[in-house]
């Protein structure tokens, strides 16, 4: 699939779709917030209850906290740790990756268990994966045609310096 470093391209199609997949997964879960984050740390979707939380902040330190995990997941022989769970006083974090490429993130308390947690990301997993499959094809489909064509296409990074000077 992806790449840690290959780009992609989100559509609007396949943003409603995974956000579709993690509201679901949000209330069959009975969680209060759910994250996808890129490995590079940007923000892909998020729902529930977010007015109080650094959105940006949190991404960038979970694919922080992935990396990290990644480097003892090698010193000890293994590839990568695909899950990761963090348990607090009030709040419980589920970190798990979902094709390789992106980083579901749940955050839960006493309302949800972790059994349920983990069965039900089990099967959104499933659905992410499968919509990021079928992004990364179009993403090659697009490239492969000539790449996206928009109104900036045939601007230059020397014709955005000359701008600035």
């Amino acid at each position: 699939m992806f790449g840690p470093q290959s780009p992609f391209v989100m559509y609007d199609e396949e943003l409603k779709s995974i956000t579709a997949v993690i509201e679901k997964l949000r209330r069959e879960s009975n969680s209060k917030v759910i994250f996808l984050v890129d490995k590079n740390g940007q923000l892909i979707a998020s729902v529930g209850e977010t007015g109080h939380l650094d959105t940006t902040s949190l991404a960038s330190l979970t694919a922080g906290n992935i990396a990290a995990t990644g480097g003892l997941a090698k010193l000890i022989g293994e590839k990568e740790f695909s899950i990761l769970f963090h348990e607090g006083e009030k709040d419980n974090l589920h970190i798990s990756i979902v094709g390789g490429r992106v980083i579901l993130v749940v955050i839960f308390d006493q309302r949800s268990s972790l059994g349920l947690v983990r069965l039900r990301v089990k099967r959104a997993s499933q659905e992410l994966d499968q919509i990021f499959a079928d992004l990364a094809r179009k993403t090659a489909e697009v490239e492969k045609s000539g790449g996206l064509r928009g109104p900036f296409a045939e601007i230059t990074d020397d014709d955005i310096d000359n701008l600035f000077r």
